[in-house]
């Protein structure tokens, strides 16, 4: 198995100010596949792209609307980032300040046919990453998910037809229960994946309309564990300010958390918008309000093995709650090239 030594060659997080026109946004570092936009300084929605859909494809994560077609957001995947019309307060707004978080696929698609519903995927296996859209049955099916291993954590939606919620597995909660990307809502038993955990080559889906809808279109993004790069987690908090430690096996960059039996939002910190401890900036995928700054309740540290939590705010660190999420790397603990990371 490869070992992943440079961690922005496959994630990086790159922010940028909008100009209003057309705009070339370099330093991502390769050609992303996934691409989740956010104007930090407005609400406007989290806006998510990717290579497999198409460019001129958006949908929401705050929202429950159908896959919008439009050019307005976003021009094109470049080899070393992307590019924004600025003609979209969501995407290049004169003066506005964004975040984006670009994830490595493949930069191609193929043809999967695991599961008893064939699939057009874009995987990267070094990384643990597949981007997977297929057309619904409206019966119990499998999705092959090209990662050659298993995924713990899948985030699903349904692109066309009415709208709906985006359904989260992870893991930790099982395969009797979900999430709702776009809700705040505590996990709920689920039938939607056939109480079935995915396998290293494939997923299973229901009937249910939100994950395969006959004749509509959906998508996944798939993650499975990669040591020293990627960890889907889970922790319980302690309801003090020297919070809970959440060991990764790595320096993160990212973190993506929700407390899993409590209505509260869903929190992304990284290491561009909060560049040193304590980390108390954070955006919520579920909702389109401005990024959130110097919250005292809801903020962590970021480690060279993890992250602690360092607030007493529900929604990061309530006393016997319990936390899952996954999380991207800075820096592996030490790489196969011997170099170790250090802590901020």
């Amino acid at each position: 198995m490869a070992q992943i030594n440079k961690s922005s060659d496959y994630f990086n997080t790159k922010l940028y100010t909008g100009t209003g026109s057309s705009q070339a946004v370099t330093g991502v570092g390769f050609q992303p596949d996934w691409l989740w936009i956010k104007n930090r300084g407005t609400a406007d929605e989290n806006i998510v792209f990717d290579s497999v859909r198409g460019v001129d494809k958006r949908l929401l994560t705050d929202g429950t609307q159908s896959e919008l077609t439009t050019t307005n957001h976003l021009s094109s995947f470049d080899s070393d980032g992307f590019t924004v019309p600025g003609l979209s307060a969501n995407t290049g707004a004169s003066s506005n300040n964004y975040v984006a978080w670009n994830w490595l696929a493949s930069n191609t698609t193929a043809s999967n046919t695991d599961g008893s519903i064939t699939s057009t995927v874009s995987a990267n296996t070094t990384s643990g990453f597949s981007i997977v859209s297929w057309t619904g049955s409206g019966a119990n099916a499998t999705i092959g998910h090209s990662l050659s291993a298993v995924p713990k954590m899948i985030i699903i939606r349904r692109r066309t037809g009415s709208t709906t919620n985006w359904i989260v597995y992870h893991e930790s909660i099982g395969n009797n229960n979900e999430l709702f990307l776009n809700l705040t809502n505590a996990s709920t038993s689920s039938t939607r994946f056939q109480s079935t955990s995915p396998t290293s080559s494939v997923f299973s889906v229901s009937s249910n309309s939100a994950v395969n809808e006959s004749s509509q279109s959906h998508i996944a993004y798939c993650f499975s564990e990669k040591k020293g790069f990627s960890k889907a987690f889970s922790y319980t908090g302690n309801g003090s300010t020297d919070g809970s430690f959440c060991y990764l096996g790595m320096k993160p960059s990212f973190v993506l958390l929700k407390e899993t039996g409590n209505a509260n939002n869903w929190m992304i910190f990284d290491n561009k918008r909060s560049p040193f401890n304590l980390m108390d900036d954070f955006i919520s995928p579920d909702i389109s309000d401005a990024e959130t700054t110097g919250n005292a309740n809801n903020r962590m540290d970021m480690l060279s093995n993890g992250f602690k939590t360092r607030g007493t705010g529900s929604a990061t660190n309530r006393s016997g709650g319990t936390y899952i999420g996954i999380a991207f790397a800075e820096n592996p603990i030490v790489g196969s090239n011997g170099v170790p990371s250090c802590a901020r």
